[in-house]
């Protein structure tokens, strides 16, 4: 661009000085063609030499004058476009030395561009302009320096080239001392999508860790507002990956741990030791059993090495100190190079992303983790279609931006909406609570439709949702905060994740942990509504209960509004009974002891909860299921029969679908989804206005 421009201002100088000469030899012709017509009207002229009267060498005087006025005009004026088109030339071709200044020892140097649209730039009307501007600026520079005032930031390039001072001054605006300009700041470059690409360039090298932070966790960002990540430095010869995740494993503390955090970390230390030494004799075995695989099929092994040791670093990065040591021991470095290397374990890379999101709760490592250029890693999976990655992303971008969000999202608490910043203000949250074997993200998914069978059903069908919290109520009540939480649960003790102490599986032990956990996320600081399904019922109505007899926590009992249960066993469940008749064979989970039927624990919990509920005067919906559910092939069961689900206060109502399903709509106009949306309205209407 910049030589195409080159050539057009040469040519137009060219052209001006050809245009110039002409007039030139013009003037002449026809001052040798007045003087010929003059002596031809004499008589006895013989020419310019001839004698002529006195007032007519006068006249011819006074003519060769005038020409030559005209004439020295066109040669000066010539000469002074001809200088200034050159200056300008010359203006065009230079460095910016600002830019220059500020990108010492990066490797690029921008030089400023120029439309090539001439009418834009070379019009005299644009330079008339310029000018005034420049004059305006020295003007209003001299007014505050004599009355000793600051320079308003708005007038120091109002010179420039628009496209220009619009980049510089938002970056100066970033590190405004008020906040809400650098709020707006962030937004209008976010809002850049004509920029050319040195200027995203300079706006990745330029901006601070806050601003960068701010950018990602803007909606549609353009991603090269961000540097790519460093490269990284090599393993030794003789090392693996899983040698340095092992060594890294090795480097934390070992003692006086959760029972939890040992757990993984012996897990992960020991069946790595196996594979490892099992690779590299050429055979891998499965439990031992002599089975030999050759080491074509090493990436197996490899993967779940690394899967067992990013679990345990879950565990440990979930630990203040030994995120620390994570971070001293390189782990942010090694992270990001088996992320690069698996793009293809979805798996791996959310646990990785969950290790990262752990670390941000901790603001002295943010630097670290901007450094290790873990910004547009978290920028690019923001955008992924897939709901768990992108949630595990927004989650540790939100815990990066202090700028603006005040709240903390610990492990297990992952906002659906708003993801992005938004000006949107939030005006209450909705906190969903799933049961049994559920999940953050799973449980609250579409209900599931075979095409093959209901060819009908699938036409038309709007896109299928992978979590209707964050897409159909986040459409339909923008000014909700949505938040969904995640907690292990486990039918039976032969499939625990985390073998430790019953206790720490109970009801009671888990409300007290996740009441932590909701406070740090700000829930009761606005209006609230409950979302639960089968047991996350009773770890709301448990949560509520402990909430009211704590001082601390009694904002969140204050704020709620209403409360959704979705086949909650408030009296007990048969899947209890029947786990308990086959209990030497199935081990029940004290997850599954507790939703006994008729236990006096849950009687307990359900008079003091009737008592809470009626004494706050909350606003209450049930759903109950009418259809079995499938457990197995041969076995089906009724797992929250309807009078389980009858709470005492607010409506019942039933729905011919089972236990599994109860929570999961057709499609958004289907009842369960509209019958639960004029809940969440009503019970907010005040907060949500029309």
């Amino acid at each position: 661009m910049e030589y195409l421009f080159f050539c057009s201002t040469g040519s137009i100088a060219i052209f001006c000085l050809f245009n110039f000469l002409c007039q030139l030899f013009f003037n002449i012709f026809c001052l040798f063609c007045a003087c010929k017509i003059f002596t031809v009207s004499q008589p006895g002229g013989s020419g310019c030499e001839a004698n002529l009267p006195v007032h007519a060498e006068e006249k011819k005087l006074f003519m060769i004058g005038k020409i030559a006025k005209v004439t020295g005009s066109l040669i000066l004026g010539g000469f002074v476009f001809i200088t200034y088109e050159v200056l300008s030339l010359k203006k065009l071709l230079r460095m910016d030395t600002q830019a220059l200044h500020q990108e010492k020892l990066k490797s690029y140097i921008y030089v400023h561009t120029a439309s090539l649209n001439q009418s834009e730039y070379q019009g005299i009307t644009y330079k008339a302009r310029k000018e005034i501007h420049k004059a305006v600026r020295k003007i209003l520079e001299t007014e505050a320096k004599f009355f000793r005032r600051p320079f308003k930031e708005q007038f120091s390039t109002f010179d420039g080239e628009d496209h220009e001072c619009a980049l510089w001054l938002l970056l100066k605006r970033t590190q405004s001392e008020d906040k809400e300009v650098r709020l707006q700041a962030v937004q209008d470059l976010a809002n850049n999508s004509h920029w050319h690409g040195y200027q995203y360039g300079t706006v990745a090298q330029t901006c601070d860790q806050r601003t960068t932070i701010g950018l990602a966790r803007s909606k549609d960002i353009n991603l090269r507002f961000f540097l790519p990540p460093p490269p990284l430095p090599e393993i030794k010869n003789d090392y693996t990956i899983e040698d340095e995740l092992r060594l890294l494993l090795v480097s934390l503390p070992q003692t006086d741990l959760d029972p939890c955090v040992q757990h993984f970390t012996s897990l992960a230390l020991r069946e790595s030791s196996q594979i490892l030494a099992a690779q590299r004799g050429g055979l891998w075995c499965f439990g031992g059993n002599g089975l030999p695989y050759c080491e074509t099929l090493s990436k197996i092994p490899s993967e779940t090495v690394e899967l067992f040791c990013l679990q345990a670093l879950v565990q440990h990065s979930k630990v203040s100190s030994h995120c620390d040591k994570i971070e001293a021991k390189g782990g942010l470095q090694l992270l990001q190079r088996i992320y690069q290397l698996r793009k293809d374990s979805a798996k791996i890379q959310r646990n990785i992303i969950r290790i990262i999101g752990n670390m941000a709760l901790d603001e002295r490592l943010h630097a670290s983790i901007v450094r290790a250029g873990w910004i547009s890693v978290l920028a690019e999976v923001m955008k992924s279609p897939h709901v768990i990655q992108s949630s595990h992303a927004a989650r540790a971008l939100a815990n990066l931006d202090r700028d603006a969000v005040k709240e903390k999202y610990l492990d297990g608490v992952y906002v659906l909406h708003p993801q992005y910043r938004s000006s949107q203000p939030i005006r209450a949250d909705i906190l969903f609570v799933h049961g049994l074997l559920g999940a953050a993200f799973k449980t609250w998914r579409q209900q599931d439709i075979d095409r093959r069978l209901d060819k009908k059903a699938s036409e038309g069908q709007e896109e299928y949702s992978q979590c209707w919290p964050k897409t159909w109520l986040a459409s339909d009540c923008p000014a909700l905060r949505v938040i969904s939480v995640e907690y292990d649960t486990d039918l039976s003790d032969w499939k625990a994740k985390c073998p430790v102490e019953a206790h720490r599986k109970s009801i009671a032990y888990r409300s007290n942990e996740l009441l932590d956990k909701l406070r740090a996320a700000g829930i009761g600081d606005r209006p609230l509504v409950w979302v639960s399904h089968s047991m996350g019922g009773l770890l709301v109505k448990k949560m509520l209960v402990d909430a009211s007899k704590n001082p601390e926590m009694e904002k969140i009992v204050k704020n709620t509004r209403g409360i959704i249960f979705y086949s909650v066993p408030h009296h007990g469940s048969q899947l209890a009974e029947y786990s308990m008749n086959a209990r030497y064979l199935l081990f029940p989970s004290a997850e599954v002891k507790e939703l006994s039927k008729d236990s006096p624990a849950l009687k307990e919990l359900n008079d003091d909860f009737l008592s809470l509920a009626k004494d706050k005067k909350f606003s209450v919906l049930s759903f109950a299921e009418t259809l079995p559910t499938h457990i197995s092939s041969m076995i089906k069961l009724h797992i929250v029969p309807l009078e389980s689900a009858k709470l005492g206060i607010g409506d019942l109502i039933p729905v011919d679908v089972n236990h599994l399903n109860i929570c999961k709509p057709k499609k958004k106009d289907a009842f369960l989804y509209q019958h639960t949306l004029k809940f969440i309205q009503d019970v907010l209407a005040q907060e949500l206005g029309d």
